[in-house]
């Protein structure tokens, strides 16, 4: 009788220092936010209406992978359930989705940007932010090239030598 309590005594005594030094989770729930924003941002990028994806979308997409695993990893050293991402219920039209795509991304952006109290992520959470601002700019320059009027060239403006009198 006395060696069945013994062991598990044991047990809970070794294990004691070893529960003592693990670290509680951080306090930053932002990540999951931004995880969920960014996860939303790619299916934007991903499903669009219309022809074939263009490179700048692969571009963007490519960013925002790799954003999200600096976020995931960050995410876990923080203790955090990094598969807890549900999905945005509402749906833009296609004028709307690259603004929501660029709402979503500065929305993850400010959720990863916060300060982090957990020194060993602190890198993670710089790459994670370089890569959302680099996907930023990307959805951006395409946002601002589909809504460019058909036929204009920037500063040249219209290009008469297309001009069908349209």
């Amino acid at each position: 009788m006395k060696m069945r309590l013994v062991i598990p005594a044991l047990a809970l005594a070794m294990a004691l220092p070893l529960l003592a030094q693990a670290q509680a989770p951080g306090r930053h729930p932002a990540y999951l936010h931004a995880l969920t924003d960014l996860h939303d941002a790619r299916w934007f990028l991903e499903h669009r209406p219309g022809g074939p994806m263009e490179e700048r979308e692969f571009r963007a997409i490519g960013e925002i992978d790799r954003a999200i695993e600096e976020v995931q990893r960050a995410a876990y050293y923080d203790g955090k359930n990094v598969y807890d991402h549900p999905r945005e219920d509402t749906y833009p039209d296609a004028a709307g989705r690259l603004r929501r795509v660029s709402e979503l991304l500065r929305k993850a952006r400010d959720d990863v940007a916060q300060q982090e109290d957990n020194p060993s992520v602190r890198d993670l959470q710089y790459r994670a932010v370089q890569h959302i601002d680099s996907a930023i700019r990307i959805a951006e320059s395409i946002m601002v090239d589909r809504e460019r009027p058909h036929g204009y060239d920037g500063d040249r403006g219209y290009d008469h030598d297309h001009d069908h009198g349209y």
